[in-house]
């Protein structure tokens, strides 16, 4: 059974920088995207970025673009969203979620996502 365990949130100050880990168990990562969705207090859940199966493929949508990027270990099934200049916009819980076959978009569909992690709270402030 697919297992997804997301780490690395905190407390960080405008213009600072954070790295959330995004750990897949008991499945390989080339056989999966890797969506990341963020849910803000009172928002519904938003779609921020994605990547591939074959991890080539990395698409962000315009809130992040520029500022976040994707990357992953396939040695320990470990995908990595560094987050830069992060802005009072940013807070939010931030989830990673696992789907086999599924195009990777820079807005990701959680309906098109089997597998979620429980999140990691990300908060900014000075």
């Amino acid at each position: 059974q697919l297992q997804i365990v997301e780490s690395g949130g905190g407390l960080v100050q405008p213009g600072g920088s954070l790295r959330l880990s995004c750990a897949v168990s008991e499945v390989t990562l080339d056989d999966y995207a890797i969506g990341w969705f963020r849910q803000a207090p009172g928002k519904g859940l938003e779609g921020i970025s994605c990547i591939s199966s074959a991890g080539g493929i990395t698409n962000y949508a315009d809130s992040v673009e520029g500022r976040f990027a994707l990357s992953r270990d396939t040695a320990k099934n470990m995908v990595y969203l560094q987050m830069n200049s992060l802005t009072p916009e940013d807070p939010a819980v931030y989830h990673c979620a696992a789907s086999r076959g599924v195009y990777c978009s820079a807005y990701p569909s959680l309906r098109e996502y089997s597998y979620w992690g429980q999140g990691t709270q990300v908060t900014v402030s000075s």
